[in-house]
């Protein structure tokens, strides 16, 4: 597996206070990778290390295998992000704020065009940026990320604020950057239900340390998937499961039962029916991302 970004039992301290604990990210190439924790568990800062606007120390951040404090302009080439709010000039058009961030960097106007596009903004290209909403804005500064042509974009973020339409025309981009453009992307975010339709690979982190990494499909496994049975009558159900052999539990109005084969889960249901139970719903359950999340971090 070749990784964009790794970190290998990174620390950093402000002052007496550590703030990232032995931190050990790896980020496929071409993955989106949704880097989650609560406010203060020390995301924004790794970004920032990873974008060398706090100093990697040696030998523990590479970015695609380079040492970042060793090759740190050529990593850093490779590299676009978006932190915080964007560094938009309101009182310039879309375009122009483009156009002078082409000077700064010593390409082709052309590519302003080409970014506004990609991000959806091309009917707004003379509109003065001020105007923007907060999702354009969010556009924009991507497309400002992404003039560089950059291969590895790291987002801290960038749907904070933004209404439902704005967070589904980044989350869309996102995966079009991705899908089509081939590009890695690190995103941190606390919409951890976006991060669910957005992500392939997931970081959890809490107190500077990394408590879970993996895959969306790895975390889903550590949720043991239930049943969820609806009768008429769930105090006589949940006793009568248990007298079958059943650990069924009651939550709210609902019986569940660990998910094993359809054929027992039918065999269930027989049970109840043939008691003169009436079942009106029987469907297998997992915990969402957002579940998952607080019990990874609860206890940490």
């Amino acid at each position: 597996m070749t990784l964009a970004i790794e970190t290998r039992g990174l620390n950093y301290h402000f002052g007496q206070q550590q703030v990232v604990n032995e931190l050990s990210l790896q980020v496929p190439k071409g993955s989106i990778y949704g880097f989650l924790g609560p406010n203060g568990a020390g995301k924004t800062t790794t970004i920032k290390i990873l974008l060398n606007l706090l100093q990697a120390p040696r030998e523990k951040v590479f970015i695609f295998g380079k040492d970042l404090a060793e090759h740190r302009i050529e990593s850093l080439r490779r590299l676009g992000s978006l932190v915080e709010q964007p560094a938009i000039y309101g009182h310039m058009s879309g375009m122009e704020n483009l156009h002078n961030r082409c000077l700064l960097l010593g390409i082709s106007k052309a590519r302003a065009a080409e970014m506004l596009a990609l991000v959806g903004l091309t009917d707004a290209a003379r509109k003065k940026a001020g105007k923007y909403s907060l999702g354009m804005k969010q556009r924009l500064g991507i497309a400002l990320a992404l003039l560089s042509d950059p291969e590895l974009l790291l987002l801290d973020e960038p749907t904070n604020g933004l209404d439902p339409n704005g967070i589904i025309e980044i989350r869309n981009l996102l995966i079009r950057l991705a899908t089509e453009r081939g590009k890695t992307i690190l995103v941190s975010s606390h919409l951890l239900a976006e991060i669910e339709r957005t992500a392939t690979h997931v970081g959890i982190i809490n107190k500077g340390k990394l408590l879970f990494q993996g895959t969306i499909a790895d975390l889903q496994q550590l949720s043991q998937p239930v049943v969820a049975i609806d009768t008429d009558d769930p105090v006589r159900a949940q006793t009568l499961l248990h007298a079958a052999g059943y650990p069924a539990e009651t939550e709210g109005a609902q019986i569940r039962i660990p998910f094993q084969t359809p054929a027992d889960h039918a065999q269930a249901n027989k049970l109840l029916v043939e008691a003169g139970i009436a079942v009106h719903a029987l469907q297998p359950l997992r915990k969402d991302l957002e579940h998952l999340f607080l019990d990874i971090t609860k206890n940490n």
